[in-house]
């Protein structure tokens, strides 16, 4: 007898193979088999009208911390995540020396916007090396199974000391070896690849720039050496692509470690253009035997701008100051009357915020319920102000004060250049690109872009209207097998006898998202964006039911990988 059969349903498998009704059947946490089962189940499901997927594969998320305290891991297990990654963009919590947690909590801050005072009170810090990292993180169950990697900033300030967080500064040849030495160890200990960073847009809280934001050759490479020694993880890189060179180093950091490497794909205003050039060095560099990919979010990557979020166009004003320490029903009642208004609407600060802000209403939206995130850009905040011949900021104003302070507006500022997801779409269709960026568990109070997978389905093979869709069949293969086999892990991302069975069993006609919110519930009362979602009837991690009709069932079945899974 099987553990579970579900009966009926339109099985998408993850493969790319087109859709099909089938029943799939379920022992020992693996698919047993799929097709017309003639065997009982202990438990059977009827997903007659359901579409039954493998669970979401999401490799780009910040985890690192909230792992320590948290076993559900939301709101990414709310949109169907089976199995999570994080330790991305070069920032995390190992290897640390005793002593010097606060740097590494202090960048984790500046780079990925999550509370400091969070972090400092939901992390033990029991460990020093990547190996007693992964011991730590070990002991607790969570919805998901979790994978980590080895954070360049980390190793570079374990090793180098202080000088190791000023990006300037070179470290020495024996320094080099020891961070060789620590990534190898960490990877043979289970890490699933190292990270690196190589853009200004990552901070510390204290602005200071990300450790590895100049990293030389000889750092780069001798750790790509280490790895070569290795013999297995992956690398993920970020980087402005301010130069040619830049491009280049990468492809070598893959040509020399000989292992599979991603970076972040953007479209940047400054340089709409630049991410096709990107794209055909990714295509060359796979022609050349280099096994590169390009990782894309299915959406912009935009920032919330809310009166209880951590940006919003009137934060520099004196006279909203004045008020900004109040609860919110009051700050908002205060707003409402006239001399306050009047008061805000009637400053005009001075620096490079303020007038970042006057742009940015130009492509700024209301997100409305249920969201849209390829708005069109005749109804920007400062297009539709101009039709009702008021200002952007008085319009700003007015909207933010909507649901009773709690209405968001959406200022998408990368991938939005010319005001439609078309560029997305070449991405997405492209075989050297795999579906990832959504950042779980970071950028909580600006962001909120782990519902990317849920995205992914509803608005590219359902809803879009604003030009072409994508097939479903090739979306779920985009965040199920692609990604799994992106971190070699072959066990998972398919409905495959012999697989994991990490399945998601989902109302498509139902599927949807709901606003964003935010939420107190970090350690220290610390707030974050939250967003849920409909349609994710059930939600199986090998083989066992972690929610139920979007509740969580208290189960607790994910484990942390160490290393590749084959198939």
């Amino acid at each position: 007898m099987h553990d579970l059969v579900i009966r009926g349903g339109t099985v998408v498998d993850g493969t790319g193979a087109p859709m099909r009704t089938a029943d799939v059947a379920v022992g020992g946490g693996m698919i047993t088999s799929i097709g017309t089962v003639t065997t009982r189940g202990r438990r059977e499901l009827d997903a007659d009208g359901l579409l039954v997927l493998p669970g979401w594969c999401d490799v780009h998320t910040h985890y690192d911390g909230q792992a320590i305290w948290d076993s559900e891991l939301a709101p990414s297990a709310w949109h169907g995540v089976t199995t999570t990654v994080f330790g991305n963009c070069s920032v995390g919590f190992a290897p640390v020396r005793r002593g010097a947690e606060a740097y590494l909590i202090n960048l984790m801050e500046g780079v990925e916007d999550i509370p400091g005072s969070a972090l400092a009170e939901g992390i033990d810090f029991t460990w020093e090396s990547f190996p007693e990292y992964l011991d730590a993180i070990e002991r607790r169950h969570r919805t998901m199974d979790i994978g980590t990697q080895v954070p360049h900033a980390a190793v570079r300030f374990f090793v180098m000391g202080e000088r190791g967080a000023d990006h300037a500064e070179v470290p020495t040849a024996d320094e080099i070896g020891e961070m060789g030495r620590i990534v190898q160890e960490a990877l043979e200990a289970g890490a699933l690849g190292f990270t690196t960073s190589r853009t200004k847009k990552h901070r510390a809280a204290d602005g200071r720039f990300t450790p590895g934001l100049t990293a030389g050759e000889p750092e780069l490479l001798g750790i790509a050496e280490a790895m070569a020694a290795a013999g297995e993880g992956v690398i993920q890189a970020n980087s402005d692509f301010g130069e040619p060179v830049e491009i280049a180093l990468l492809r070598k950091l893959g040509e020399v470690s000989g292992r599979p490497l991603s970076f972040s794909l953007l479209q940047v205003d400054h340089a709409p253009e630049l991410w096709r050039e990107l794209l055909q060095e990714v295509e060359d560099a796979n022609h050349a035997g280099i096994t590169m990919r390009a990782q894309v979010g299915p959406r912009p990557i935009g920032v919330l701008l809310g009166l209880d979020a951590t940006i919003h166009p009137f934060a520099g004003h004196a006279a909203y100051k004045s008020i900004a320490d109040l609860p919110l029903d009051e700050r908002v009642a205060r707003m409402r009357t006239p001399e306050v208004r009047d008061a805000i609407l009637g400053e005009r600060p001075e620096g490079g915020f303020a007038a970042w802000m006057a742009h940015a209403l130009t492509k700024t939206f209301e997100l409305g319920d249920p969201p849209d995130y390829e708005p069109d850009p005749s109804t920007s905040v400062s297009a539709r102000a101009a039709r009702a011949g008021t200002t952007p900021e008085a319009l700003a104003y007015d909207l933010l004060l909507g649901n009773g302070g709690k209405q968001l507006l959406y200022y998408p500022f990368e991938n939005y250049s010319d005001g439609t997801l078309e560029p997305i779409r070449e991405m997405l269709s492209s075989p050297y690109t795999i579906t990832g960026l959504s950042d779980g568990g970071a950028h909580v109070g600006t962001v909120c872009d782990a519902s990317f997978p849920t995205y992914l389905l509803t608005h590219w093979a359902r809803d879009r209207t604003r030009g072409p869709r994508l097939p479903l069949e090739e979306l779920v293969r985009g965040q199920t097998q692609e990604t799994a086999m992106a971190l070699g892990l072959a066990d998972r991302g398919s409905l495959v006898p012999g697989k994991r069975a990490d399945m998601n069993i989902v109302d498509f006609e139902s599927l949807m998202l709901r606003p964003p919110e935010i939420r107190r519930d970090l350690p220290a009362g610390g707030r974050r964006l939250v967003q849920r979602a409909t349609g994710y009837r059930h939600t199986f991690v090998a083989g066992i039911e972690t929610y139920a009709d979007g509740e969580w069932t208290g189960a607790t079945p994910g484990r942390l990988l160490r290393g590749p899974r084959p198939g």
